[in-house]
Order: structure tokens, then sequence, then C-alpha cells
């Protein structure tokens, strides 16, 4: 006798969250299935575009194996700069596990292509906190862009926090280097999409054809089908453990751009005249393969659960951004938590309901390149991925907590639930 299938769904003991805040979410998941389909649209595209660079390259078995010592003729390592820069709409790419986070991949970059007596300016205002001391905007130099004779200038943004085209072409006319973060980092300014970004470069390329657009790229891979060399940007930065490593890749980050820009940053991050051609890769070929791979469907899930935070928050009677159906330029969402102990109890609950570490009591404190204090809750397989669901913040106004990633829709939907509910115990939620 056929088995007959039983479709009533299994209660899952262990999360006791309150019968409000799981009925809200019902209605938050439903105000969001028109927009959670466009998002398995891109993630489609953007699948097929890397199974295509996959092919298109030749990757093979022999690509997972790593090197030792100097690292000469690693196979593996050289194809997977192809198939970056085949996806990232590249001349060429550099991607190393030897990069320690997006800050030190955006320093090689800055450090590779200016030299003395250049001008850099930032086009999206004050760059994010962790490279005001590269540049030398803060902090007492030790070796900042600045101390290298390496001039600043930047672009406000305007009150809505669009950019300032008109000032931009002015500003760049004599610059090296025009320099764009796609994110927000920590402001409540909208995230750059691709259509802000070609925007930008117009303004740019038009003012000084010869200016370097450099973009941080952060936050932004796989958000949408395109990506900002698409639309013109000469370089572009990221970390690997953001998007483009998909939880999967250990550490890392990639730079991809016109080809003689990315042999300078490669002449920093190694030596001079050696460049690409060294770096053993040990043991991590697979991990960024394989992260690569996955990227565009685990983004996809970061992204719905940021709308299913944005949606329900809002439905809480929190102000966030970007909201539900806004066009969306990165996997972060920022929520008005409106002071220190609502922020403070969100993140403490997006700590417990993470896989990693739930048992451990996140605290605000001196982080190494912030200047307040800040509050990280990253229950995350790999320490400090941005793609894994997490929620920070610096202590300071306007208390907004930037709540990111999500390995896969449910476990993060259930991470949020988790943070209502500790912030309904600690009397920071009001339920009806």
């Amino acid at each position: 006798m056929a088995e007959i299938f039983d479709p009533k769904p299994v209660e899952v003991k262990g999360f006791e969250i309150d019968e409000r805040i799981l009925k809200l979410a019902d209605k938050a998941e439903e105000n969001c299935s028109a927009r959670f389909a466009e998002i398995d649209r891109i993630a489609r595209t953007n699948g097929e575009k890397v199974l295509r660079a996959f092919i298109n390259n030749k990757v093979s078995a022999a690509c997972m194996t790593g090197t030792t010592g100097y690292g000469y003729d690693d196979v593996g390592r050289d194809t997977l700069d192809k198939v970056y820069a085949e996806v990232m709409g590249a001349e060429d790419a550099l991607v190393r596990h030897t990069f320690v986070s997006g800050t030190h991949a955006l320093t090689c970059a800055l450090f590779g292509v200016l030299r003395a007596g250049d001008k850099i300016v930032s086009l999206t205002g004050a760059p994010y906190d962790t490279l005001e001391e590269v540049i030398g905007i803060r902090g007492s130099g030790n070796g900042s862009l600045a101390d290298y004779g390496v001039k600043y200038d930047q672009v406000d943004l305007l009150p809505d926090g669009k950019p300032n085209l008109g000032e931009i072409f002015q500003k760049v006319k004599d610059a090296k280097v025009a320099y764009i973060q796609r994110s927000r980092g920590y402001s409540l300014r909208p995230t750059l999409t691709i259509n802000g970004i070609a925007e930008i470069v117009k303004a740019v390329k038009n003012a000084n054809p010869k200016v370097i657009v450099m973009v941080d790229n952060c936050y932004g891979e796989f958000v949408e089908s395109r990506e900002p060399i698409h639309v013109g940007a000469d370089l572009i930065i990221g970390s690997l453990i953001k998007n483009p490593g998909a939880g999967i890749a250990e550490t890392g980050g990639y730079i991809a751009g016109k080809k003689e820009l990315v042999e300078q940053c490669a002449y920093r991050l190694t030596c001079v005249g050696m460049g690409k051609e060294v770096g053993c890769t040990l043991n991590q070929n697979k991990l960024m393969y394989q992260g690569l791979y996955f990227a565009p469907e685990v983004v996809a899930n970061a992204v719905k659960t940021a709308t299913f935070t944005s949606e329900i928050m809002t439905l809480l009677g929190f102000e966030c951004f970007p909201k539900r159906d806004d066009v969306r330029g990165d996997i972060i969402t920022a929520v008005l938590m409106k002071n220190p102990e609502n922020l403070i109890a969100f993140c403490q609950g997006v700590q417990k309901g993470s896989p990693v570490d739930s048992y451990v009591t996140p605290e605000p404190w001196d982080m190494p390149g912030y200047d307040s204090q800040v509050i990280m809750a990253a229950g995350a397989f790999n320490m400090g991925a941005s793609i894994e669901l997490s929620a920070d913040a610096p202590l300071r106004e306007p208390f907004a907590a930037y709540v990111q990633g999500g390995l896969t829709y449910p476990t993060g939907r259930m991470g949020i639930l988790v943070a209502l509910q500790e912030m309904h115990e600690k009397h920071c939620l009001r339920l009806f």
C-alpha cells in the first residue's frame, strides 16, 4: 500500500514566542509575498550568471586544491580570479583569503592606485567609520593616506539622502579617485541602487573622464541583477564574509575592475613585480568557489529576512529603512529603536536566536576602528560574517539597529521573532 502523505506541518517545540508576535509575523509575511517573488527572480538570474562563469572558465576538480609556500602556478587561485571577473563584469579580479576584512581590501585598493599629491573625493558623504583612520580624517595618522600626501575631500548628501550630482561634477575635476560607498553604513541615508550608481558615474565621467570611480560594494553583491562595473565603475571591492562568500568562505575579500588597476592593487597586496603571481591558497580555494556558487541564493535569503524585518517592525510602530517595497541596494535594514534599551534588547535577542553562541549576551564595547561603543549580535559560523543573521549598532543617536544576513529565510525569520520576544520580555515592546 502506498504511503499517504500527511500535509499537516509538524509543530516545532522550543521557541516560546508570544501568540501575538506569531500572528503579526504571518501578516508581515503575507504582505511581503509579491516582493519575495521579485527577490527569487533576481536570485535565478544571478545564479545562472554564476554557473555560466564557472562553465566558461573551465572550473575543474584541480581548482579545488590549494598550494603552499609561494603559491606559484596556483590554477585554482588564477581561475577564481577569472570567474569573479566575469560575474562582476570586470576585466580582471583579485580574490584572496589574505584580505582580513572588507576594510583591508578597500585600503589595499586605495593605496594601490593613489600617490602623493593625488586627491580622493568621497561622493556619498563621510566614509564608513573604519576607513576614517585609513584616509586620515580621524586619528593620529600612523601611515594613513594623509601621511603619504594624499588629499581628501567629500561631497555631502542632499537632505533627502541622495547624491549631490552638481557638486560632484565640480569636485571631481581634479580628483584621482571618486569614491562611492554603496551601502548605508551606520547612517540612515538610502543605499545606492545600481541605477543610482549609474547616475553618479555619468556625472563623474562627464566632469573628468580620467578619474577612477571606486565603489565599496560591501553588502550589495547579488542584491540586484547587475553590479557597479556594469554601469561604468572602474573598481569594486568587497568582503567574502559578506554576500559573495555565502557563509561558506571562511575569510577573504576581492577587488575587481580594470586590469591595470587590479594589477596596481595586487602590487600593494604582495609586492611590486610579483602581484597576482604569488600567494598560496592553502585549503581555501574550495570554500571560496562554493561560497560564490551559493551566493545568489543565500543573498536572496538575506534580502527576504531583511524585507520581513522591515515589514514586521513597521507593523510594530518602528521606522525602518528601507521599507518593504523600496528597491534595495543591499541586505541591510536599519530599524530606529528609539532608545538604547530597545536597541540592546533587540540585539541580545538576535544573539539568542542564533545557531552559534546563542547563550552569549552581547554588550556594548569599545570596538577597534569606531569612535563610539558598538554592540554586535552575531552568532555565526564564521566570526563577524555579515551574510549570517546579525544586528549591530553604535550606541549613539538615533539608536538604529542595522540588521543584515540570514543564510536561510526560515532561520533568519525565527531569529527576528526571538529578538522580538526578548524585547517583549524586557518590556521594550507593546503588543496589542
